[in-house]
């Protein structure tokens, strides 16, 4: 390439050649590399100059303000991005007279160049967004929110945006164009991005339906879940469990899929107890005068026994009702002054809510035996207060249950059977 006049950025390398009889295509070469060397020189210097005056600015300021917001900023690398931008527009309004004799090369390093400010830009957004979020969640207001799922949302748009310019500069087609060629490939986009997509309309139902938050107790069965939420995100809802692993649970599942949370206990009066004695049906029977005169020493069942037993009397009496076999007329059964027992006492225990559903119920018998089940709610909603106060009243229950001629259901034990061979 035949070049006659140099660069007129700088001419000092060409004409010190061309006086001393060099060639002048070579003069032009060596020109140029000169120059880029330093080009490349001052451009580093002003960005490192740039970097320490706003990065330093940056944390003056924001230790003279009362928000933390801009603190964020500096974490998140806002002001080393944005001090980036000045010397790669000055390497932009350079270049087409650096490479005045190489015009192919200075146009395809203009759009490297604009490439480049591309990703800055999105590289100072995403900053910008990470942020806002870091910030927000410092908010006691915002602590439970789903950040990272906007955050993440937020971030793709971005870097959406991004690809269709960069895709515009590469190619020369303009945004119209690419937006087109998008449309005509929809089909195959959604695929690729369906977890994305699904998880993006998931979190949003989520957050508007409050139905998770950062920090409830969930639990989800086919994940195996079970535990506190301590990230919400657009793809994934990350899980610590109580044994200290992690479960995550993809965010569509929450919205596809059942799930159980635990924060109407936590934030209600108290923790429900729902837990079942199981009565060895055979030990179930009718009670005598004698056995009613020995349980009324119990003093949570005496009034009990004696108002319940004047009504029966009466009733009988009225009836006419022949007592020669406890099956006639109306007689009060061990289980059913155990389950009032059980019903008295739960009322009396100092940990139960009283305000709240206090039952003793008998549900249908099973091959185990007769279910007796307690349905009431502690004070204390916290775990291990929680399985103390279930096991406290759970130990005097069982130790109670001999004294009203009832048998707890057990399976034959090894040694039951060994007995039973030898009969």
């Amino acid at each position: 390439m035949q070049k006659d006049t140099a660069n007129p950025v700088s001419k000092t390398v060409y004409d010190f050649l061309i006086a001393r009889e060099w060639d002048g295509n070579t003069a032009i070469y060596l020109n140029l590399i000169a120059n880029i060397i330093v080009l490349a020189l001052v451009i580093f210097l002003i960005d490192r100059i740039l970097r320490v005056v706003i990065i330093k600015g940056f944390r003056i300021f924001s230790n003279k303000t009362k928000t933390t917001f801009d603190d964020f900023l500096v974490k998140g690398n806002f002001p080393k991005y944005t001090a980036h931008i000045i010397p790669f527009i000055v390497i932009e309004a350079v270049i087409p007279d650096v490479f005045i004799d190489f015009p192919k090369t200075g146009n395809f390093l203009l759009r490297l160049t604009d490439i480049y400010l591309v990703f800055l830009v999105i590289w100072i957004l995403r900053s910008i967004v990470k942020s806002t979020r870091d910030f927000l969640k410092s908010l006691d207001a915002f602590k439970d929110k789903p950040l990272e799922s906007y955050a993440q949302i937020l971030i793709i748009v971005i870097w959406l945006f991004g690809i269709v310019f960069i895709f515009s500069e590469l190619t020369g087609q303009s945004i119209i164009g690419f937006l087109t060629t998008i449309g005509a490939a929809s089909a195959i986009l959604l695929l690729v991005f369906r977890d994305t997509i699904l998880g993006f309309v998931a979190s949003i139902q989520v957050s508007v339906n409050d139905m998770v938050r950062i920090g409830d107790w969930i639990t989800h069965d086919k994940y195996g879940a079970d535990g506190d939420v301590i990230e919400i995100n657009l793809t994934t809802v990350k899980v610590r469990n109580f044994d200290k692993t992690i479960t995550t649970i993809p965010t569509y599942a929450l919205i596809s899929d059942s799930f159980r949370n635990w924060r109407g206990m936590e934030e209600g009066e108290g923790r429900r107890i729902k837990r079942s004695v199981l009565i060895a049906s055979e030990s179930i029977r009718f009670l005598t005068e004698d056995d009613l005169k020995k349980l009324k020493e119990i003093e949570l069942v005496r009034s009990y026994i004696e108002h319940r037993q004047k009504d029966i009397d009466q009733y009988n009496s009225a009836n006419r009702i022949d007592k020669t076999l406890p099956v006639n007329g109306r007689n009060q059964t061990n289980i059913g002054v155990f389950r009032k027992y059980v019903e008295a006492y739960i009322r009396k225990h100092a940990a139960i809510n009283k305000e709240m559903t206090v039952m003793v119920r008998q549900l249908e018998p099973t091959p185990q035996g007769v279910p007796l089940q307690v349905y009431a709610f502690s004070s204390d909603k916290r775990w291990a207060s929680y399985e103390h106060i279930m096991g406290d009243i759970f130990d005097h229950l069982l130790a109670a249950v001999p004294y009203f001629g009832l048998r707890i259901f057990e399976f034959p034990k090894s040694n039951d059977m060994e007995a039973l061979r030898k009969r």
